[in-house]
């Protein structure tokens, strides 16, 4: 019969609660850091918007950009259009040019494979730092047109009547609070300048 000396079953044992107790804090480390990718990688990246350095609108590339939170992602048709920016609710029911209620919706959190992903795919994380009068830059087919933040308010997931169409010519953006999105939404609605023009070269006459 073969024997395995006591002490040597013990170390194998300490051996593989060592390992499993590694694997389970270093996973516990790297979950943190997804959940944390929103508020820290922005800092460590330097990932800012600066409106004087924005490529001209384009054709082909619809596109919400909110320099006060860092937000420049592209918006489109379709739930699949969330997992590269922002979906266009309702196209029908308004557009940044023909007026009515414009309607785009983000995620507020998403949790991704990476800390960089997670950032890509939580754009409204800092939505809750808008405030009244807050610009917002919106590219529709070829053409750039300017957003002031008007009201800023939460809803219950029921209250669909945000996305109702609108005589009135307005921006509504919203996501869901940090509680998900059974908890409750956040929703910006904005009032529009029409159509804008950033100057990208300082004034070189001015001192």
């Amino acid at each position: 019969m073969l024997y395995m000396p006591k002490k040597r079953r013990a170390g194998i044992a300490n051996a593989v609660l060592i390992i499993i107790s590694s694997v389970l804090f270093g996973g516990g480390l790297y979950l943190l850091s997804l959940v944390a990718a929103p508020t820290i990688l922005p800092y460590i990246e330097k990932n800012t918007v600066d409106v004087s350095k924005l490529d001209g609108p384009k054709v082909g590339s619809n596109r919400v950009i909110i320099p006060k939170i860092n937000v420049d992602i592209a918006y489109g048709e379709g739930t699949a259009a969330l997992d590269r920016g922002a979906q266009w609710r309702y196209p029908e029911r308004g557009n940044p040019e023909k007026g009515g209620n414009f309607i785009i919706a983000a995620h507020r959190f998403s949790l991704a494979a990476t800390p960089q992903a997670t950032l890509v795919q939580s754009p409204f994380y800092h939505i809750d730092k808008l405030a009244k009068d807050d610009e917002i830059i919106v590219d529709y087919n070829g053409k750039r047109y300017g957003y002031k933040v008007d009201k800023i308010y939460d809803v219950k997931p029921t209250q669909v009547e945000i996305e109702a169409p609108s005589s009135t010519s307005k921006m509504t953006l919203y996501t869901c609070s940090l509680g998900g999105a059974s908890d409750g939404r956040v929703v910006i609605e904005a009032r529009p300048l029409g159509e804008v023009t950033i100057q990208t070269q300082p004034d070189s006459t001015t001192s």
